[in-house]
């Protein structure tokens, strides 16, 4: 395995599979699936060709079927097994797509990117495989995701084990995002996060649902070794103490990150150029403007 590579793909592939023959939970997919079909509802104009790129279940396609916003949807999944039940669908790695230049309107993305290797790469080759004035819609898993389970199997590693171990992957930064966005020459870039929290049973609940969504511990230089009972127990124990509520069941942070971008066009709103304003903010404001090196009179009335 390419040592640069922080994330282990093959393995996220197989355990994709696992969590499909699972039956794997799809509240989080839902949630992001409806605040998409929004967030495109919101927008002033039609997407004929449209792809789905890796959403790790057809949420996203079922909520933009027959969306008044979107035509053909395709969806783009590595997983050659889920392609035959998700209609059309090409089979490709989301860090390479086989698409010409300029010959989509619209890519959408639920909860697939945070695993990407190369994000600044991926960003470039959406943004050419976009047509002019073609919309990027993305969510992605946040930095504050999970942070109670890190802290509690970083404790509990720390004192059975004497070090540390990488176990939660880094997520992504909004601000982060924001620049990406700008470098890959999107136009119009905005970012923002939903930040909300999941309650279960207990911590052991959280790990099942994590192993049902295919999203256990994906990096590529993980420990290999089979984690000891003494730290999980451990950790289970660290995570009840600090993160329950009264009536006995435990927190789980989860963040999303919204990002969209529009591939340039001549139509676009574009910045004023420096210096060309036509109106003095000194006017705006009903005040008086003071030259540079001009000391303001403390007696005189603004």
């Amino acid at each position: 395995m390419n040592a640069s590579r922080l994330f282990d793909r093959p393995l996220i592939l197989r355990r994709r599979r696992r969590a499909a023959r699972m039956g794997a939970p799809t509240f989080l997919t839902e949630r992001v699936a409806d605040d998409m079909a929004d967030r495109l509802a919101a927008t002033l104009r039609t997407f004929a060709c449209a792809v789905d790129l890796g959403t790790p279940d057809d949420a996203v396609r079922r909520a933009l079927a027959g969306h008044p916003r979107v035509g053909r949807l395709v969806a783009v999944d590595a997983l050659a097994s889920a392609a035959a039940a998700r209609g059309p669908t090409v089979v490709a790695d989301e860090e390479m797509l086989p698409f010409a230049d300029g010959a989509l309107d619209l890519v959408v993305s639920g909860l697939a990117l945070q695993a990407v290797d190369d994000l600044p790469g991926t960003f470039a080759q959406i943004r050419r495989a976009l047509k002019p004035d073609g919309l990027f819609l993305a969510a992605l898993v946040g930095g504050a995701s999970l942070t109670e389970l890190r802290q509690s199997f970083a404790l509990a590693e720390t004192e059975c084990e004497g070090g540390l171990s990488p176990r939660v992957a880094p997520f992504a930064d909004v601000r982060d995002i924001g620049a990406l966005l700008q470098r890959a020459g999107f136009a119009l870039p905005v970012t923002d996060v939903d930040r909300f929290t999941v309650r279960y049973d207990s911590p052991v609940s959280l790990m099942h649902e994590l192993r049902r969504l295919g999203a256990t511990n994906p990096l590529a230089e993980r420990r290999r070794t089979p984690l000891r009972r003494a730290t999980l127990m451990r950790a289970v124990e660290i995570y009840g103490e600090r993160f329950s509520d009264p009536d006995g069941r435990v927190r789980a942070t989860v963040e999303i990150i919204w990002l969209s971008g529009w591939a340039p066009h001549e139509s676009q709103q574009k910045p004023l150029r420096p210096g060309s304003a036509t109106a003095r903010l000194a006017d705006a404001l009903g005040t008086r403007e003071i030259p540079a090196g001009e000391k303001a009179d403390p007696g005189r009335t603004q």
